[in-house]
């Protein structure tokens, strides 16, 4: 049995690298991918595995965006950190999922499902693109705020009131549209789980709410650069990496 393997944690994709194949010795790891773009390109390549274990969010976008870019006729199991209700979705749509953090009995349950399932998946491509409506749907109806501590006060502020969460000097804030600063109290990667799909990672300093986006224009080496409609004193800029993500966000934010 062939096994690809979609995580963009290296010590994570070989933990469960290492259990699968302790659970079935018989099974091949033939890759490891630990971004979108890097799958796309693997898959535009190779023939589909026999079965295909995939984290949701990567660092550059939602695994999901993989399968609507290549076709791939292989059986999914996603391993993922949104709670059961979120991943009824999977669940209805004949794709079995591993709630992280993962163990041996789970990941057991999880090939024990695919064996028991691998007639039925017949080499047919499962309904991704409904997953995806289903997730970006659960995702516009997180957090409505969040807590920020301001001098002896504990302050909720409303998600759709922060232009953007920026890192300055290790510390993470958010600004509002009001130009209110105050200190998330969270890591910006933990506000990115939080925040849903209305707000976006441009980089590893900021993550900016759609409605703070005027427009974008083209940068050096084949960068963007993000204006925004609030004052802000620093250039945000868009990789070449991640343009594409943040072209087609915008797209389907407007």
């Amino acid at each position: 049995m062939n096994i690809v393997i979609i995580e963009d944690e290296r010590i994570t994709a070989d933990e469960l690298a290492g259990t699968i194949n302790n659970l079935e010795p018989e099974a091949k790891i033939v890759a490891i991918l630990g971004s979108v773009k890097t799958a796309v390109a693997y898959f535009q390549k190779n023939e589909s595995p026999d079965l295909i274990f995939s984290d949701v969010q990567l660092g550059d976008g939602l695994s999901f965006e993989i399968f609507k870019a290549v076709k791939i006729s292989a059986p999914v199991i996603f391993c993922t950190a949104y709670d059961e209700y979120a991943l009824n979705a999977f669940k209805t749509n004949g794709i079995d999922y591993i709630l992280k953090p993962s163990t041996s009995q789970t990941i057991a349950d999880a090939l024990a499902k695919y064996r028991s399932l691998r007639e039925t998946f017949g080499g047919k491509i499962q309904r991704y693109d409904s997953i995806l409506d289903a997730l970006i749907k659960r995702e516009s109806s997180k957090y409505a705020s969040i807590l920020v501590y301001h001098k002896e006060k504990i302050l909720p502020v409303k998600m759709d009131e922060i232009a953007l969460f920026y890192i300055d000097n290790e510390v993470t804030y958010l600004l509002t549209f009001a130009s209110q600063k105050y200190v998330a109290g969270k890591t910006l990667e933990e506000l990115e789980q939080l925040s849903g799909s209305n707000f976006f990672r441009i980089n590893r300093q900021y993550l900016v709410n759609r409605k703070a986006v005027i427009d974008a224009s083209r940068y050096f080496l084949r960068k963007l650069s993000v204006n925004l409609s609030i004052p802000y004193k620093e250039k945000i800029l868009v990789s070449k990496e991640k343009t594409p993500l943040f072209l087609n966000w915008l797209e389907m934010n407007s």
